[in-house]
């Protein structure tokens, strides 16, 4: 595991959070820890296609955006180089469970690009670890 943990990320009340990933159990994983980790406003999507759509119909940008790698239609990589492009400007965190080696590519790519990468994380993702790399603490 590597992770980049950004001093400037506090909690703050009502954090939203956008999780990109195809597998429905890891976006009810990652719905359950945001929760105990006081986040209330989870939006997720089963691509970087789907994502896309969802994010230009949001009134306000995620604060946080949860993006896994490999995925149908649009993977993580394209999907994280649209969001460069884009400039957003919220924390990302991208997570896998496949290849590590991809994972730290991909970061300091899309970290190249200007975006905020606040880790790097491998699947199963633990609480602890999604609360020290997004800067939140456990509330519940």
């Amino acid at each position: 595991m590597e992770s980049a943990i950004s001093d400037t990320t506090t909690h703050q009340p009502n954090q939203s959070v956008l999780v990109i990933d195809d597998s429905v159990f890891a976006l009810d994983v990652f719905k359950e820890l945001l929760a105990q980790l006081g986040v209330k406003d989870v939006q997720s999507a089963p691509d970087g296609l789907a994502a896309k759509r969802l994010l230009a119909s949001m009134p306000k940008q995620p604060d946080f955006l949860i993006c896994d790698l490999f995925m149908p239609n649009m993977d993580g990589i394209e999907f994280l180089d649209l969001l460069a492009k884009q400039g957003y400007p919220g924390g990302v965190l991208i997570v896998t469970g496949v290849d590590t080696e991809m994972l730290r590519l991909t970061s300091f790519i899309a970290s190249s690009a200007g975006l905020n990468i606040l880790g790097t994380l491998e699947k199963p993702v633990s609480l602890e670890q999604l609360s020290t790399v997004m800067g939140l603490p456990i509330i519940s």
